[in-house]
């Protein structure tokens, strides 16, 4: 650090301030230990598992059957074959499918939150009775095999004249996967603070306000992270969109891949392609929702 100070008078005759001038010392970083870059490997290794299978997609998708089948899955395709795609695009209707499945994932996240906050604010902060029972009750019901829901939801449904119908999915899963979303939050909002609910009570705000202003503004990063859980679950799920959507302009992307796996035959280029462009809308969604979900999981790292 060095010192520069000046008494001297300027060219008026006033004496001149003393001037102290400071020189940062410079940063010197900290070499990185043996541990940081086994956990830097560590996690780069397991990022390339994670994407192999993506990057099997990513080669395979563009190869003609004939180079598929004379070549290795790892190597890289001899010419930029689009035609199975373009086929499955068109023969397929996909952009129905799309939408299709782009409509049910979305109100399903948006219906099962609002079940989710309006339960776990019932049981969490307004204090129910038999709150535990029913906590344990919500949680209950996420360890329900599916396969036991399809004949009860099928029959009720056809009385409902819902088959084939949106409707049918997006009720079923927005009661699923309101279970998840209430067990959770409910947890969460048993740990309220209560001397912020009580200073919003004295100052005259209802249940409803206090749920609308304060409860769902303070925990919108958890409710972020199961928005977005929800979309992508539903989005992927096939055993009960399988057994409720029977008619061509109801299916689903995942229906609409399994046609594409014959008894007999399968095209697995066109499959492989058809796979590829169906989990693009989730990747680019989950990019979209990326630091929303961070700041969701580590909200609760830092008070």
């Amino acid at each position: 650090m060095t010192t520069a100070i000046s008494d001297a008078p300027d060219s008026t005759g006033l004496q001149v301030t003393p001037a102290v001038h400071v020189s940062k010392p410079k940063q010197r970083h900290r070499p990185h230990t043996f541990g940081e870059w086994f956990l830097l490997f560590l996690a780069v290794l397991l990022a390339l598992i994670v994407m192999f299978p993506l990057i099997m997609l990513v080669l395979n998708a563009f190869k003609s059957p004939q180079d598929y089948a004379t070549s290795g899955p790892l190597d890289f395709p001899k010419e930029f074959y689009t035609k199975g795609i373009i086929d499955f695009w068109n023969e397929k209707d996909f952009p129905r499918a799309l939408w299709n499945s782009f409509f049910i994932s979305g109100m399903v996240a948006i219906l099962a939150v609002i079940v989710s906050v309006l339960n776990a604010f019932a049981l969490g902060i307004g204090r129910v009775k038999g709150r535990t029972w029913l906590t344990l009750l919500f949680l209950m019901a996420n360890l329900l095999p599916q396969e036991m829901l399809v004949y009860p939801l099928f029959t009720m449904f056809d009385k409902l004249h819902l088959l084939s119908n949106s409707w049918s999915v997006i009720l079923t899963f927005t009661v699923i996967q309101g279970a998840f979303g209430t067990y959770l939050l409910a947890s969460l909002y048993s740990t309220f603070p209560r001397e912020i609910l009580d200073a919003a009570a004295i100052d005259g705000a209802s249940r409803w306000r206090i749920m609308r202003s304060v409860v769902v503004p303070i925990s919108r990063p958890t409710i972020s992270v199961l928005m977005t859980f929800f979309f992508i679950w539903t989005w992927n799920e096939f055993l009960l969109p399988l057994s409720f959507l029977n008619r061509e302009e109801s299916l689903t992307v995942p229906l609409v891949l399994q046609q594409l796996s014959g008894e007999r035959q399968t095209d697995v280029t066109t499959l492989i392609g058809a796979t590829l462009i169906s989990v693009i809308p989730t990747i680019v969604f989950f990019l979209i929702f990326q630091r929303t979900l961070t700041r969701g999981i580590t909200a609760g790292a830092v008070k």
